[in-house]
């Protein structure tokens, strides 16, 4: 099946869509957060997968949209729902339980660099140049200091850093696999509800199994309220915006949303959650910045322009 191509610059209003893209996202590590001192992952998972794809139901069911029955979509639905929700999910909210959410955000805007490398390998129209290649060695330099040398042996924080990268990755597979969507002629908001039904079949087994949500205690108003927010918010709304930047911007466009999210989430993290960066994960995100602003190559291009 051929790929659409992708455009190398966005219009105004992808910007807006994407600046109010980041704004969702970034509420969903403070949301997190708040829920993972009450409940594990997958329990939180489970929730927001599920009262997400019932919020847009509801809205479908109310403008008189259905979803299509095809076997294949529902296949690329599954595929969709795995890299986009069910792994990067999981291990984020797992690695929340260890780490701040700002530094959680921050390995999130990995994701860009993570995109490059995978819609370079599996793509025609989004390759690797060397100025990309340079955005990926910075940022990656930038994770590494972020770690520091101390934190290597220092196992459980590393796992979590781990994780949060590997969300990172997961979401670069899906920012390409979810392009297959606008081939098949989908649209965003079925996409979104597609996926988030089959992400919560997967997580109602799993989420049984391993947390046993029936011996849980019961969680605090706080807790309700950041589940709420998580899944419509965050997730069911945050999703519409990220098919519909998808469609047209392609996936290493869409991948820089990761970039303007860590200052809403540290933002956050600091005023209602009373955390703290330390100067090392700074100056990793200052690096990740670089980074990003290679791959990206905007102001490179109005500097030559200039020139």
């Amino acid at each position: 099946m051929p790929m659409p191509t992708a455009r190398t610059s966005m219009t105004p209003a992808e910007w807006g869509m994407l600046i109010a893209l980041s704004l969702l996202w970034g509420g969903s590590f403070f949301f997190n957060g708040v829920a993972v001192k009450d409940l594990p992952p997958l329990t939180i998972v489970f929730s927001r997968v599920a009262l997400a794809a019932l919020t847009l139901y509801l809205f479908m069911a109310a403008t008189g949209r259905r979803l299509p029955g095809s076997r294949e979509v529902w296949l690329a639905f599954a595929g969709m729902g795995i890299l986009n929700n069910v792994v990067p999910f999981s291990l984020i909210v797992w690695g929340q339980g260890q780490i701040a959410s700002g530094v959680a955000s921050i390995l999130n805007a990995t994701t860009p660099l993570f995109t490059v490398l995978v819609a370079h390998a599996f793509t025609a129209d989004e390759r690797l140049t060397p100025l990309r290649a340079g955005g990926v060695v910075a940022g990656f330099a930038g994770v590494a200091v972020m770690l520091g040398g101390g934190h290597l042996a220092g196992g459980a924080p590393v796992l979590a850093y781990a994780a949060c990268l590997g969300a990172a990755l997961s979401y670069a597979l899906s920012s390409v696999y979810g392009r297959r969507f606008r081939a098949l002629g989908i649209a965003p908001l079925s996409v979104a509800a597609g996926q988030l039904t089959v992400s919560s079949l997967i997580m109602l087994p799993m989420m049984l199994i391993v947390d046993r949500p029936w011996a849980l205690a019961m969680p605090g108003m706080d807790t309700v309220l950041a589940l709420i927010g998580l899944a419509t918010v965050s997730t069911a709304l945050a999703y519409l915006l990220f098919f519909r930047i998808l469609a047209g911007a392609g996936a290493t466009n869409i991948s820089l949303v990761t970039f303007l999210i860590p200052p809403s989430a540290i933002l956050l993290g600091i005023l209602f959650l009373g955390e703290t960066l330390l100067p090392r994960h700074l100056a990793g995100l200052a690096l990740i910045g670089l980074g990003l602003a290679l791959v990206d190559g905007r102001l490179m291009r109005r500097r030559a322009g200039a020139a």
